[in-house]
């Protein structure tokens, strides 16, 4: 078995019915697919219709699994009881919630008017609220027994980012949201987790953050000590894992899927990497002589 091969062989999500907002493409898309191929009955949403018909064709005919579609703009709360409603319409209950829905572009701030980034603010932190708060007050009403949340955060969560402001600051709310209701909910036995990937790269994310031929010369594997990007599969047996029944005893935490980025970042001496064999042996000799 390699890392982009599936992790879980048999049905571990059967009979859990899991809603991805953001599921019609990129990583969402690959949560989604395997979700489906593990037995789970998952619901996607999006504002884009079509790409959501688009997914959802493409993915019930390669896994045969279930999978409805709802439109909604997570940034209205009406649209997102709306999906919910819909949702226990088709399948009588839910199991899980996957936040994923984001917005993000590369900026310096002082360029950025009010309402660019409130738009990030609103889809990223106010959009998982939204699906979150309905959820739970679902799950609260009903007595369930158990249910999980999984928040895709970031690792400039936590670090702080320039360029993205808005999106490390929405982020950071989605990270202490995730935090503050594993403690307060887990009586009602609701876990809250999430995944902080690094460079996973999509097409239409990608494009946006990094256009033209800036994708070649920012060549983001250099800052990976494992000198790769991730796959998407990687991360969607992550996702599995978590919103499965052997995750049973992980609530509040964040897990780092990033191949060590952020730690090569943070790290003061990180950067002497660089130095040849050749001047460390200088280095050393130096350092010799002095004692």
């Amino acid at each position: 078995m390699t890392y982009n091969e599936p992790m879980f062989k048999d049905n571990e999500l059967s009979g859990k019915v899991i809603i991805i907002t953001g599921g019609g493409s990129g990583l969402g898309k690959a949560m989604t697919r395997y979700f489906m191929q593990l037995g789970a009955k998952v619901v996607i949403t999006s504002r884009n219709t079509n790409k959501l018909q688009t997914t959802a064709d493409e993915l019930i005919a390669e896994t045969t699994g279930e999978l409805m579609f709802v439109a909604c703009d997570v940034r209205n709360y009406d649209q997102v009881e709306n999906v919910l409603a819909k949702t226990l319409e088709k399948y009588g209950r839910i199991d899980g919630l996957v936040n994923n829905a984001a917005g993000n572009f590369i900026s310096p701030t002082e360029r950025l008017s009010a309402n660019a980034f409130d738009t990030i603010i609103d889809i990223v932190l106010k959009g998982s609220k939204n699906f979150t708060l309905a959820c739970g007050k679902h799950w609260i009403k009903e007595k369930q027994e158990k249910s999980t949340i999984l928040n895709i955060v970031t690792t400039y969560a936590w670090t702080g980012s320039a360029y993205v402001v808005p999106s490390a600051t929405a982020k950071a709310g989605v990270l202490a949201l995730t935090r503050s209701l594993a403690v307060e909910w887990a009586k009602y036995g609701i876990r809250l987790n999430a995944i902080a990937p690094g460079p996973f790269p999509t097409k239409g994310a990608w494009d946006r953050l990094l256009p033209g031929d800036l994708k070649e010369k920012f060549d983001i594997k250099k800052k990976v000590p494992l000198k790769r990007v991730g796959e998407h599969q990687e991360l969607a047996n992550l996702a599995a894992y978590l919103m499965s029944d052997f995750s049973a005893y992980i609530n509040g935490e964040v897990i780092t899927i990033d191949g060590g980025e952020w730690l090569q970042g943070a790290g003061e001496f990180n950067m002497l990497e660089g130095i040849p064999q050749e001047m460390w042996d200088m280095l050393e000799m130096m350092i010799r002589s002095r004692k």
